[in-house]
């Protein structure tokens, strides 16, 4: 086993320029570490079978739970349960780096609850 960092582990981008790293991606378990630019977020979904947890690790995420609005600074967490309807968003002025922990892993167990482009 060897560490993994940014600069060694699988990198891939999502929506309006959003990064993500595979820090750990295991048939049981995922690890994502991601960056997201002002003003950008994710569709709202659920997944059915996948529990998350979101991390923050610098700046302030927005995350919407089941119509509920929570916002994480630095050093704050928040568990999201299957079956949850829920959105991140960076409404601040600055880059938010956070962690995305996934058992199962949540690619593939996706169902997107808002039309492409609203």
């Amino acid at each position: 086993m060897n560490p993994t960092s940014r600069a060694t582990a699988e990198h891939y981008t999502w929506g309006s320029h959003c990064n993500g790293w595979h820090l750990v991606r295991a048939a049981g378990l995922s690890v994502i570490e991601e960056r997201m630019p002002p003003g950008t977020r994710e569709l709202l979904h659920q997944h059915a079978i996948s529990r998350q947890f979101f991390y923050v690790l610098g700046g302030e995420l927005v995350i919407d739970v089941d119509g509920v609005c929570h916002r994480l600074a630095s050093g704050d967490g928040l568990e999201i349960a299957p079956g949850t309807a829920h959105q991140v968003r960076n409404t601040s002025d600055a880059d938010v780096d956070f962690l995305v922990i996934s058992q199962p892993p949540s690619h593939g167990d996706r169902k997107v609850l808002e039309a492409v482009g609203e």
